[in-house]
């Protein structure tokens, strides 16, 4: 999705909030609805996300909203300012859409307007985007992740068919930001308490200490992305997992903002491939 003159810009949708809820301490559910998502949908994937658009500080849009117009017209300081989470459940025939926001207080942009916000404001978006769904052949699932990964890994478990086999690791940070996870398959899921650990270093212990089970396998690791490299290599070099049955990536970076992260994200895929690189010739030995 191209930025700036004389290139593509995507279509934006606005919705309208109908209500949120407090679905454990530091998570809160914003249900969106309204004309707006007319036309709407979701495909097959069980981690569609969308980009929220917020404005930027001080900045008033002129209606009706084009995002190609602000950015050709405005600095790039007064573009409006993207976060990006999963989509938790569309259901078409309600015409709701859920967005779970991990909360921490002031702390942020989005989650502080996920508290805040009142049934009726408007939230604009670009998406879904989305690029896994659980493979129907696999032997087995392994989907581990921290707070920010738990809604994506509610619907891939939801999404499951009966008989399938999946291990969930999830960490957060106490039992009070447990949730239930619902699947008509054969789940068995591991809570990790972080407890003022390291983010995701209880996590990355519990996957290594897990006895794989015999199988193909089908991987979805995401959240921090320090932890996140830390699996991949674990998933790619100790145990040979193939690239293409592993869907692994950073959602954040600890110290980082959203833009900051993506700013930085070329330098840790440069990484990531030579990563790959060493993975693929100790696979092929």
């Amino acid at each position: 999705m191209a930025e700036g003159r004389g290139r593509r810009t995507p279509m934006v949708t606005t919705a309208e909030v109908l209500r949120t809820e407090r679905v454990t301490p530091h998570m809160i559910r914003v249900v969106l609805g309204g004309e707006g998502l007319d036309g709407f949908d979701c495909g097959d994937y069980t981690d569609h996300y969308l980009k929220l658009q917020f404005p930027a500080p001080g900045v008033e849009y002129p209606e009706p909203f084009d995002l190609a117009r602000i950015r050709e017209e405005l600095p790039r300081e007064q573009w409006p300012v993207t976060r990006t989470y999963t989509v938790r459940r569309w259901d078409a025939a309600a015409r709701e859409l859920w967005i779970d926001f991990v909360y921490h207080g002031d702390e942020g942009l989005a989650g502080p307007w996920a508290a805040n916000v009142q049934p009726g404001e408007l939230v604009r978006f670009v998406g879904p985007g989305g690029a896994y769904a659980p493979a129907r052949d696999a032997d087995w699932h392994l989907l581990a992740g921290d707070e920010s990964a738990v809604p994506a890994i509610s619907v891939a478990v939801e999404r499951l068919d009966p008989g399938a086999r999946a291990h969930v690791f999830l960490e957060v940070e106490g039992p009070e930001e447990e949730q239930q996870l619902k699947s008509a398959a054969d789940v068995n899921v591991t809570w990790l308490h972080r407890g003022g650990a390291r983010i995701g270093e209880r996590l990355v212990d519990a996957v290594r200490g897990f006895d794989f089970p015999e199988g193909d396998v089908h991987a979805f690791v995401h959240g921090e992305a320090g932890f996140v490299r830390d699996l991949r290599r674990l998933l790619r070099f100790e145990r040979e997992v193939p690239r293409e049955r592993l869907s692994i990536s950073g959602y954040w970076r600890l110290g980082h903002d959203e833009d900051g992260w993506q700013s930085s994200k070329p330098e840790w895929r440069k990484v990531d491939d030579e990563d790959e690189a060493k993975a693929a010739g100790s696979v092929a030995q």
